[in-house]
């Protein structure tokens, strides 16, 4: 991809709007701990009053070593005095970090936690849209900007600032004005030069952040799909498209270097002029007497104090404008408002028999693509309903709409005569079971994906769940039993065994309602008929949405439908849909010659 169509347009002179935004959203994790931080800072001022007093007592050492008749006792408490205060600056500052460590640590985990929970609040079109490997690398990024960003804004910019106001009030009381101005405009120059450049390469450092992302998320997305790859012997492509990705990112990484570089070459000439300045008016007043080789000492020690901090504050500068970059994408998830929110007046859903039912529902994923239209249907409390088609008909869009992934274009869906948009989405979840087609596992412990259907389970009632999905008898051949662990996605599993665990993840819930996705489809036919007895016994007295390819798994349904483009275009139970002689009739005699082949 070319870089040019990734970098985003020049940013203005100032920071932007989402930028303080930003910023001013980090002030109430901080704050909450006022009082460590404001004996942070107490402790902060110390140390630079500490700081700016060193000099004035070397000036004194100075002058009182140079007269051979100053009795010895001042020089001694004067040096005592110097070393405390060096020591106190150092103490001071240390005392400080330690102090606030806790406060850094705890505001940075409550904004990613806070992120981690947006981002498990955002609708599945959003994640869908997303590339997983992109959204962690924008969370990497910003996590570590915070910690740079509560870390140098509150204990380097204000400090560093202070000090220079406060040499710059001690050079003009003891001294020529001339100090103190060529102090404070050199101190202007500098800070105008800075904010100059530094947003003029902003631009570099946005889109090395977009290259960057680029290359992470496609990166991850390979790895992700290992077995795609190899299946199509793809390995030297993604290498390529990698290697295309990284020589961008070089790119982009290179011009922010090469502005870097003209950035600080234009800090030092600025800084060079300043001192020469100061440095050639102290050494003329020591030539005509108006100042002590002590003077001279002092403004020489002002200036290595003062424009050392002064040269950190533009790294400080540049690295907060790149921490409010990178932090951009990280609080834009934090303040985006998720497409599907519970009513201002939400109320639990209250499960008494657990019908459900669709009326004149119609869905669009894409307006211009309508996915279903005018669906309707009831399934009575406790009894089984079927939904039958070709692929891409809409069946498993149901399921997505009555677990609320997304709401419907028109029409609505009731469970026992509430609408599931006026309910919390938190109790309507909690009151379905699912057993999806493509079930999909934490790299984690067979034991943990087993307990995820119900976290605060007993482990006999976790074990007794996987004995019901014909489970145990695997586990007691793996060396690690229970303890297992599954692999990326559950790739160490089949696909009959991790839709067990599905299935035991479902009978763990125990919920009133249950959706069944082709449950059974990655299964041998013996399994299949064990499971599929086992799903009958489960779902008896339970309202049950079985949406299935395989006809023969739905013959004891109540109702089936058959769905065709988004339309119900046959209804009624196996029998009666044989004896109509039309879709399912034909579906079902195909499918009986297939396996009669096999």
């Amino acid at each position: 991809m070319a870089l040019e169509h990734l970098q985003p347009d020049s940013p203005g002179p100032r920071i932007t709007l989402s930028q303080w935004r930003a910023a001013l959203a980090l002030f109430p994790y901080v704050w909450q701990y006022k009082g460590r931080v404001m004996a942070a800072f107490a402790l902060l001022l110390g140390a630079k009053l500490a700081n700016v007093s060193v000099p004035l007592i070397l000036k004194d050492i100075v002058d009182g070593l140079e007269h051979p008749d100053t009795h010895l006792l001042l020089p001694t408490f004067l040096i005592l005095l110097y070393g405390l205060l060096r020591f106190g600056n150092t103490a001071f500052t240390e005392l400080r970090d330690a102090l606030f460590a806790r406060v850094l640590q705890r505001a940075m985990r409550g904004v990613i936690h806070d992120v981690f929970r947006k981002l498990h609040a955002q609708s599945l079109r959003y994640h869908l849209e997303r590339r997983t490997g992109g959204v962690a690398a924008e969370i990497d990024r910003g996590g570590r900007s915070i910690r740079f960003l509560i870390n140098f804004s509150l204990f380097n910019i204000a400090p560093t600032l202070l000090e220079i106001l406060m040499v710059a009030g001690v050079l003009f009381a003891k001294y020529d004005p001339w100090f103190g101005g060529i102090t404070l405009m050199t101190l202007g120059v500098y800070i105008s030069f800075t904010v100059t450049v530094t947003n003029w390469r902003l631009r570099h450092r946005r889109a090395m952040n977009e290259t960057d992302a680029l290359a992470q998320a496609r990166a991850v997305d390979s790895l992700l799909n290992y077995e795609t790859v190899k299946y199509f012997g793809n390995e030297a492509y993604e290498a390529r498209r990698l290697r295309q990705d990284l020589r961008a990112a070089e790119d982009a990484a290179v011009r922010s270097e090469i502005s870097l570089a003209w950035l600080n070459g234009g800090q030092a000439f600025i800084i060079a002029c300043g001192v020469t300045a100061m440095m050639a008016l102290a050494a003329q007043g020591v030539a005509s007497k108006t100042m002590t080789i002590g003077d001279l000492v002092l403004v020489n020690a002002y200036l290595l104090q003062l424009f050392i901090p002064l040269n950190f504050l533009g790294t400080v500068y540049r690295e907060i404008r790149n921490a409010l970059t990178d932090m951009e994408k990280l609080f834009g998830i934090l303040h985006r408002a998720p497409e599907i929110v519970d009513a201002v007046d939400a109320k639990p859903l209250q499960v008494s028999r657990g019908e459900v039912r669709f009326e004149a529902v119609r869905f669009a994923y894409d307006p211009r693509r309508p996915i279903l239209q005018d669906i309707g249907f009831t399934i009575p409390a406790g009894r089984k309903l079927a939904v039958v088609g070709s692929s891409g008909a809409g069946k498993s869009t149901l399921s997505r709409l009555l677990f609320r992934f997304y709401d419907v274009s028109g029409g609505r869906i009731l469970i026992d005569g509430q609408d599931i948009r006026q309910v919390t989405q938190a109790s309507l979840r909690a009151a379905i079971g699912m057993v999806p087609q493509d079930t999909v596992l934490f790299n984690d412990s067979l034991y943990h994906n087993l307990a995820y259907g119900r976290p605060e389970a007993r482990r006999d009632e976790v074990m007794a769940a996987a004995r019901a999905a014909h489970l145990d008898g695997f586990i007691a051949t793996l060396p690690d039993g229970y303890e297992t662990v599954v692999g990326e996605r559950g790739l160490k599993l089949s696909g009959g065994e991790k839709q067990r665990v599905a299935i035991a993840r479902a009978i763990l819930k125990n919920p009133p309602i249950l959706v069944f996705d082709e449950a059974t489809s990655s299964l041998d036919t013996p399994t299949e008929k064990a499971i599929q007895a086992e799903l009958t016994r489960i779902s008896q007295d339970r309202t049950t949405l079985v949406i299935a390819h395989r006809l023969s798994t739905v013959v004891d349904a109540d109702e089936i439908l058959v769905l065709d483009a988004g339309r119900i275009v046959e209804r009624g139970s196996h029998a009666a849909l044989l004896a109509r002689n039309g879709h399912y009739a034909s579906m079902w005699r195909l499918q009986q010659h297939a396996r009669q082949e096999t």
